[in-house]
């Protein structure tokens, strides 16, 4: 499986564009925005758009998903349902933070803890990791040690728990106990900024780094 991370938006939201080597079949991870951009790299990579998938409800990451669906008659996998609330609220979200008006969607599939998401011959593990939104997921396919964590956790950092349904310590255990035994060797997609991996956050991320969490 291969993967392109295309920054959308005002937020800089790292969508990514994943496929299949051996069929050319290819998803959207949050496409927050920016569609004809979007559509572009698909045609670049040469490649069959086949579904959209999304970490959790939060504008900037789905805020391009009903103009793909309306465009292409794509599926939509996920979040977990507990993030329905954020996905019903997208036009008070767009005002909220400044984007235009986009229309709501329910999704064709929601993701629960221990689902599976495929991609031609390709299977993403699915990880129910609530704390930033209550039905966040992240995405690992391990075949290739990478996993798509949305807003869970960033380079040097972890995602904000005061928007509501928030939960600090929900996803402080998230992290620990859903991320960390997927090996310290798994270089992790997140929502915004570059790319780490799960060893160098628990060695020095000042939030939930082995050290950090023994105080």
């Amino acid at each position: 499986m291969r993967h392109r991370i295309l920054p959308v938006t005002h937020y800089q939201q790292n969508c990514s564009l994943i496929w299949c080597e051996n069929t050319n079949q290819a998803a959207f991870i949050d496409p927050g925005g920016d569609v004809e951009r979007l559509l572009a790299a698909v045609q670049e990579e040469g490649v069959e758009l086949s579904k959209i998938i999304l970490t959790h409800g939060h504008l900037d990451h789905v805020g391009g998903t009903a103009e793909l669906v309306a465009k292409l008659g794509l599926p939509v996998e996920g979040p977990h349902k507990d993030d329905s609330f954020w996905l019903d609220m997208l036009s008070t979200q767009a005002q909220m933070m400044g984007f235009a008006p986009v229309a709501s969607f329910t999704p064709n599939r929601w993701l629960n803890d221990g689902d599976t998401v495929t991609l031609g011959d390709q299977t993403l593990a699915v990880y129910h990791c609530p704390g930033h939104t209550p039905g966040h997921v992240v995405l690992h396919h391990k075949a290739t040690k990478k996993a798509f964590v949305g807003d869970v956790l960033f380079k040097g950092s972890i995602g904000r728990t005061d928007f509501p349904r928030g939960d600090y310590e929900q996803l402080v255990t998230a992290i620990r106990s859903k991320l960390w035994p997927l090996g310290d060797d798994v270089t992790f997609v997140p929502g915004h900024g570059p790319t780490s991996t799960f060893g160098e956050e628990r060695a020095s991320n000042p939030f939930v780094s082995d050290k950090r969490l023994k105080q």
